[in-house]
């Protein structure tokens, strides 16, 4: 079974409460919900966010929704995302973050395919589409191995920090993706005001409200 896991937390120290802000028409998080909607790769999504009475928030948001949840360490992320894989007992797992409204889902449809389709332990797209638009995955092996041979902080604070030191110890894939969303240039991330207020920028002037990674591109061009 594959899993959709999405990192989110009220308290960032650049953006407070920036998971629940809305853009345009709805929350940050209802911008991703809304997307994985439309996959095609059958996954459960689960919101993976903290113990402390900050994210509380969040748990509410997804019992209003329906949407699975789990809580875990604030400071470790790398436990809480093993933990919670290995309660939902998940094969594969998608990694994704709050923060990033402008998900493909197409490219993590061809990802999940494509990661499972090669026998991978890790692949990633995030390396060739815009920042916050590409994803990750992790066969549940590896995240095991991960988190058993995790040894500096940063490896905690970011689950993929491990693997990609040490990809010769994995099987590892790249996702190629089409030229014109070839732009690994592009921000699309909310992790400050100035990406906020651009996120509300391209969600507003979007044609259907969830833009393409092309018609993203084409705004955020449009507001610089």
């Amino acid at each position: 079974m594959t899993g959709i896991i999405i990192q989110a937390r009220c308290g960032s120290t650049r953006l407070p409460g920036k998971i629940l802000k809305v853009i345009h028409d709805r929350t940050l998080l209802d911008h991703i919900l809304d997307r994985l909607k439309e996959r095609k790769e059958k996954a459960v999504v689960v919101i993976a966010t903290s113990t402390l009475p900050g994210d509380d928030a969040v748990e509410a948001f997804c019992r209003e929704r329906g949407v699975l949840c789990f809580r875990g360490s604030e400071s470790n992320v790398l436990s809480r995302y093993y933990e919670c894989a290995t309660q939902q007992g998940f094969d594969h797992i998608v990694r994704l973050t709050a923060d990033n409204p402008f998900v493909d889902v197409e490219e993590v449809d061809r990802l999940i395919a494509y990661h499972i389709a090669c026998g991978n332990e890790f692949t990633e797209s995030f390396s060739r589409l815009p920042i916050g638009v590409g994803a990750e995955i992790f066969s549940y092996a590896a995240l095991k191995e991960d988190r058993e041979r995790a040894s500096m902080p940063h490896h905690f604070e970011h689950v993929d920090e491990y693997v990609l030191e040490n990809r010769d110890r994995f099987r590892t894939g790249t996702l190629q993706v089409a030229a014109d969303k070839n732009r690994p240039e592009v921000r699309l991330t909310v992790d400050t005001q100035a990406d906020y207020e651009k996120a509300c920028y391209i969600a507003a002037h979007s044609k259907t409200g969830l833009p393409t990674t092309q018609e993203a591109i084409a705004l955020c061009s449009q507001y610089a």
